[in-house]
């Protein structure tokens, strides 16, 4: 089944309102990289550091 061309060129109203946020502000996706790498980009701990963290963690007491 072949598409026009008319129809590979669409945008949908997200894409547009994406594209111009981006133009605005330019270091948007810069921003959120620094972000993320805050939050969740995080060296990977040894398997000792991951036994200190369990074994020095409290247990919880079931009802």
């Amino acid at each position: 089944m072949l598409f026009s061309k008319q129809q590979t060129r669409y945008q949908s109203e997200i894409t547009l309102f994406l594209d111009s946020l981006k133009k605005a502000n330019p270091q948007l996706e810069q921003n959120q990289l620094a972000g993320r790498a805050l939050l969740w980009d995080k060296a990977p701990t040894s398997l000792d550091e991951q036994k200190r963290i369990l074994s020095s963690t409290v247990k919880k007491e079931s009802h």
